[in-house]
């Protein structure tokens, strides 16, 4: 496929049915962007793909198109507006990514103008992550306000932008013509309150500010504007009939005095250098603005020295965006809480100063687990240069397509010294049962099991969860509601199947509780009794066992067929699952004692020992096994899923939980005859033609076992728009690669 080859590589020929591509994603891409306000496309993948475009048509100049990606700004606007042609144009600007970037911009400004070093001065501000507003003023009174558009005609928003209060309806001693460009923005506090009062009224909830902001401004309903928190700083101007100034500074001081908001971290700057310094200040203070920004603005300061500059086809000469990683983001460590999962893992999290990183609101990131707090990678090696994370951190977050965020660096010069070293605690935060650290394992686990309530809420969770049972109108919120429920409680998964029976017999109907209504509660009730019947592999994931994931249950459901046979081996199993685990611990002793001694440890010698004490059954050997045989387990699975089967309170729910159930379907027989019978294949970015769902089904269908990560078993890889790290490990590995076209050509579903 093009889009793998770089573009050194590219023949003529490709070069030309990559730009077609190219063309088709960034066209499907601005009008997501600027027309439906809802983005697919990082700002950093968008970037990415611009500039691969710009590079091929470098490399071939006589293959750009006429309509290509390079020329244009913005997009088309929407129906359901006016249009409005700007007697200006409204441009976009040209990126900068690098501190190198940022001198070259400066090199091309003064070879442009044949003026030495020293010579320039320049303007640095906030670039404003929001949607672009250009307001027309007639002697001082407001007439239009219009998007930017495709850069030549824009939206008629004027009504709208009447309602945003940061927008002056009159100016007094404003020019004759007056047109103020600007961004219209969201203040985080605004946002969250905003997606609050959204999520209660059953609405929209909005994915970060930006969205927020383009979505209100746009609304065909001007009230609907009105009951929105937005804002609006100004930055530039269009048409003017006299000057504001003679530079971009004294100019945006002028719209200052005319009643405009303007951002007070506007500096004039002297050189690269002091841009640079002027962006690192700003990228500290990032987190604290309130609002979101995703870089800095350089624009030439003397408005005459602009003039002589003028522009590009869609870019002015004399100004530049040096912009933000897209991945990362600098923060508050407010707070580090202990979340407590179903397998009993006592999880640190990171709450944080909201930040927008990657696109989405990031208020909560991982912190693993405890030495990864302190500065210890998994091997006991320093990670962060040994740097621990404190409560009150200045920290450095990272956020990757689907990836949870997490805390990457501190910044120890910024450090409080009232910063206290975190202490894991040693018993359940939820429970008070001890919480402990297994030799050899990097999270501490709560003891308590079933009686820990939040151990058996996030269960419940994975019991309903889309790739266990997938009980639709039974998701997270109202499993912790009916968990607390002392008149319908739901304590273990054969309490669900059993809620109507007891709804009937119960003298407070379900159907008259806050947030149920009779349709809700006779769809619900419908719902569960539709997942009587389920896929053998879903009920065994859906048990949320420990280290048994979904490509695990899979395994387990192809090699066994039917839960009895399961159960019944795995039980029969059992002492040598104890053996084995003896063993484990007699090695674990052997090798301590042969290090205090300084000798050579007899391994194989202490494990045969452990093992002959146990004197296990040949049945039991002969079940083990068959269960380690099975493909994907190992003896960690096959241990976990015996302590399971094996504990009386687990087996009994579990035992419940079949007595409900109408019918366990087997897997299909695998086609062993398909192209991709017995290969292992990875799915990963945005799959346009079927869910990701739709398509691991498809996949082993035909006989292949898809796996959640790249590694060096896999054999195929299929990546969607919006691929990132797995795409970029297979390319190291040499591991194939397609595209969704490309796998449904394979696989002869094309």
């Amino acid at each position: 496929m093009t889009e793998n080859i770089s573009v050194e590589d590219l023949n003529k020929e490709d070069a030309a049915l990559e730009l077609a591509r190219l063309h088709k994603v960034l066209e499907a891409a601005n009008a997501e962007y600027y027309q439906a306000d809802q983005p697919t496309l990082t700002d950093a993948d968008y970037d990415a793909l611009k500039r691969r475009n710009t590079a091929i048509e470098t490399r071939f100049p006589d293959l750009k198109r006429v309509n290509s990606p390079t020329d244009q700004v913005g997009a088309a606007p929407a129906d359901g507006f006016g249009k409005v042609a700007h007697a200006v144009r409204m441009l976009s600007l040209g990126n900068a990514f690098t501190d190198e970037d940022v001198h070259e911009f400066d090199v091309s400004v003064r070879k442009f103008l044949g003026v030495p070093r020293g010579d320039v001065s320049y303007t640095a501000e906030p670039k404003i992550d929001g949607l672009s507003l250009s307001l027309r003023y007639v002697d001082g009174v407001l007439v239009q306000a219009a998007t930017r558009g495709d850069g030549a005609v824009g939206e008629n928003v004027t009504e709208n932008a009447r309602t945003i209060a940061t927008v002056p309806q009159q100016i007094a001693n404003a020019p004759a013509v007056l047109e103020v460009r600007g961004e219209v923005y969201m203040s985080h506090e605004d946002f969250a309150s905003l997606n609050q009062r959204q999520s209660e009224a059953g609405g929209k909830v909005f994915s970060n500010p930006r969205n927020a902001a383009a979505g209100s401004l746009r609304q065909l309903d001007a009230k609907i504007t009105k009951a929105r928190p937005l804002k609006f700083f100004a930055y530039a101007w269009g048409e003017l009939s006299e000057p504001l100034g003679e530079t971009q500074a004294g100019a945006i001081e002028r719209l200052r005095e005319l009643g405009f908001a303007t951002n007070p971290l506007t500096q004039v700057c002297a050189s690269p250098s002091e841009l640079i310094s002027h962006y690192r200040l700003i990228e500290e203070q990032r987190a604290r603005l309130g609002y979101d920004i995703d870089g800095v603005v350089y624009k030439v300061n003397d408005l005459g020295l602009q003039g002589r500059l003028g522009f590009r086809s869609t870019t002015p000469r004399w100004a530049i965006a040096h912009k933000f990683p897209a991945e990362l983001a600098w923060t508050t460590l407010e707070a580090i809480d202990i979340q407590v999962g179903r397998t009993g893992a006592l999880s640190p999290v990171a709450r944080l100063a909201p930040v927008t990183v990657g696109g989405v609101v990031v208020s909560n990131a991982t912190l693993h687990n405890e030495d990864y707090i302190a500065g210890l990678g998994n091997k006991g090696e320093d990670i962060r240069d040994g740097k621990d994370i404190r409560a009150g951190d200045w920290v450095q977050v990272y956020r990757a397509g689907d990836v949870i965020p997490k805390v990457a660096d501190v910044d120890l010069s910024k450090r409080l010294p009232e910063a206290a070293v975190f202490e894991m605690p040693k018993t359940c935060p939820k429970c008070g049962s001890p919480a402990v650290r297994e030799d050899g394992d990097a999270v501490r686990r709560c003891t308590g099991g079933l009686i820990c309530p939040a151990q058996a809420v996030e269960k419940l969770k994975h019991f309903v969860s889309r790739a266990a049972f997938d009980i639709e109108g039974l998701g997270a919120k109202q499993i912790e509601a009916f968990y607390d429920d002392e008149r319908l409680p739901v304590r273990e998964p054969a309490d669900i199947f059993t809620l109507r029976a007891r709804d009937s017999a119960a003298l407070t109907k379900l159907a008259n509780r806050d947030g149920w209504g009779a349709t809700s509660v006779k769809n619900v009730f419908q719902a569960i009794d539709d997942k009587r019947k389920i896929e053998f592999s879903r009920l065994i994931f859906a048990l949320g066992v420990r280290h048994v994931g979904e490509v695990t249950a899979q395994d387990l459901a192809r090699h066994y067929g039917t839960w009895d046979a399961l159960a019944e081996n795995v039980a029969l199993a059992r002492p040598a699952a104890l053996a084995h685990r003896a063993a484990d611990e007699a090695e674990l002793l052997e090798r301590e004692i042969a290090q205090r001694d300084g000798r050579r440890a007899r391994v194989s010698d202490a494990r045969k020992a452990a093992i002959t004490d146990q004197h296990v059954p040949l049945e039991a050997t002969k079940a083990w096994a068959f269960l380690i045989d099975a493909d994907g387990i190992g003896a960690t699975v096959a241990l976990s899923l015996s302590d399971a089967l094996a504990n009386p309170d687990e087996s009994g729910a579990i035992g419940r939980l079949v007595d409900q159930l109408s019918d366990i379907i087997p897997p299909e027989a695998q086609n062993s005859d398909s192209p991709v019978a017995g290969k292992t294949v990875v799915f990963t970015g945005t799959l346009e033609k079927m869910t990701r769902a739709e398509a691991k089904a498809r996949a082993e269908s035909l006989g292949a076992k898809v796996s959640g990560s790249v590694s060096a078993k896999t054999d195929l890889l299929v990546a969607g728009p919006g691929a990132g790290s797995k795409a970029k490990k297979a390319a190291d590995l040499g591991i194939e690669t397609l595209d969704e076209d490309g796998w449904l050509s394979l696989i002869g579903d094309l």
